[in-house]
């Protein structure tokens, strides 16, 4: 007789999800798969040291009268959900019964799905709706007179207690600055000085940059820094003509229907680039782990989502590309000194490697110490009143690693988990993204 293997050796395997059948919106048969996996996370325990959605559910146990999960009110179920914010660790990194493995656990992807049930019922909150429209809250709040208001009343205590207690948005929470001059104004127009493209392994040399939310309204500087340090590589930079948010604020809300009608807009400007010869970048690791992962599992069938899939880079993943066929610039104009790098957590699910390490390392006299610890933030989590001090709790060791390093810089591939960093230093000094010290290696102008 067989029994069940203790845990697997084998690659992880990701399903595609089923979302638009009928069972994958059934409450009852999403029930009866949080209690079966539940029940094996309760077995386990790996995932303790994680996020809160692991303490919630095994304190929950242990308090309750069987001390096992039957003993658990289903109310706490949901509250397991609204701790889960994808970053997808539990699969990558601790949980020793994914598949392949017969028990077949997805942690993540059953947390999506009952997000998704969630929202498919209407229990989506006004405001987690308005803060995941990142395209409609950076329009408005990036209109000219408009968002210097909204720049200076996010510093006003008086207005972060009156957005705390309107809308649950934290009072210590850092909001990001909104830009009426947005990464697409500053580079509209953008002219590359180089003409023919030079192909590099699987780089064909000349990119298309996918601005984000982010990049485009509350950090332009990021992708301006992209495009001097790509074009100082000779690498011809255009931007994307058109684009949305890339879905991921939405796939984490559960409202997979807006997640596909931002597909709808995305993908046939992407796949129509590489059709041209542009390999695709974005600078944000959340954005790239939506093409690369998220819509080719939300649509599998779909011939251009997995076209952008195989042709969409990090920044440094391609940098990288290059240098291994010797066509990086490699002749740096100013040392780093020392790196506190913390790795965002979409960034290592691309499985890719430590890539921004390595590019930084190669700059001379510089050393980069790698922090691969999660920041809590998420994008909209940390914001959020009831879930901000907890944020602080999950990235403080991040922040006691950064305070050791006694670092010349601090740094993220995320600008999120850069501020919330930040926050949690108090120390006055802000981070700074790799490209931007890339940039300032280089001794580019405007660094």
């Amino acid at each position: 007789m067989s029994t069940p293997r203790e845990g697997s050796l084998e690659a992880p395997q990701r399903h595609p999800l089923d979302w638009k059948s009928e069972e994958f919106h059934d409450e009852s048969a999403l029930f009866s798969e949080l209690e079966r996996v539940f029940d094996i996370c309760h077995g386990c325990r790996r995932c303790f040291s994680l996020c809160n959605a692991f303490p919630t559910l095994f304190d929950a146990i242990d308090e309750s009268d069987t001390l096992e999960l039957d003993g658990v009110p289903k109310k706490v179920y949901w509250d397991v959900v609204d701790h889960c914010y994808l970053c997808d660790m539990c699969f990558m990194t601790k949980c020793p019964y994914v598949p392949p493995h017969e028990w077949n656990v997805d942690f993540p992807h059953l947390m999506l799905r009952a997000k998704a049930v969630k929202h498919k019922q209407g229990k989506t909150r006004p405001r987690d709706k308005l803060l995941t429209s990142t395209d409609l809250v950076g329009r408005l709040a990036g209109i000219p007179v408009v968002s210097g208001m909204v720049n200076k009343a996010n510093r006003m205590p008086a207005a972060r207690k009156l957005l705390d207690k309107t809308l649950g948005v934290h009072p210590d929470a850092l909001l990001p600055q909104y830009h009426s001059k947005t990464l697409r104004k500053r580079a509209k127009g953008h002219q590359s000085q180089h003409n023919a493209a030079e192909a590099a392994g699987p780089t064909r040399g000349k990119v298309a940059l996918f601005a984000t939310c982010y990049g485009n309204y509350n950090e332009p500087h990021v992708g301006e820094d992209l495009i001097a340090v790509f074009e100082h590589n000779r690498i011809p930079v255009r931007l994307v003509e058109k684009e949305q948010c890339c879905g991921m604020p939405k796939l984490e809300l559960g409202d997979l229907e807006a997640v596909e009608k931002a597909k709808d807009v995305n993908i046939p400007q992407l796949a129509g680039l590489i059709d041209e010869g542009w390999d695709i970048v974005a600078p944000v690791p959340s954005c790239v782990l939506m093409f690369k992962q998220e819509l080719p599992l939300m649509f599998p069938d779909d011939a251009d989502v997995a076209k952008v899939r195989d042709n969409i880079y990090d920044p440094f993943e391609y940098l990288y590309l290059r240098h291994k066929h010797d066509k990086l610039d490699t002749d740096f104009k100013q040392p780093l000194g020392k790196i506190a790098y913390q790795v965002p957590c979409h960034l290592r699910v691309q499985n890719i490697g430590l890539k921004t390490r390595d590019v930084l390392q190669l700059v001379p006299d510089t050393e980069v110490q790698a922090i691969e610890r999660c920041s809590g933030h998420d994008g909209t989590y940390a914001v959020k009143s009831e879930f901000h001090e907890i944020s602080m709790k999950i990235v403080k060791p991040v922040v006691n690693r950064v305070k050791q390093a006694e670092a010349d810089h601090y740094s993220s591939d995320c600008p999120m988990a850069g501020h919330q960093i930040e926050n949690g230093l108090q120390s006055g000094q802000g981070p700074e993204h790799p490209l931007t010290l890339l940039r300032k290696a280089y001794g580019l102008p405007g660094a």
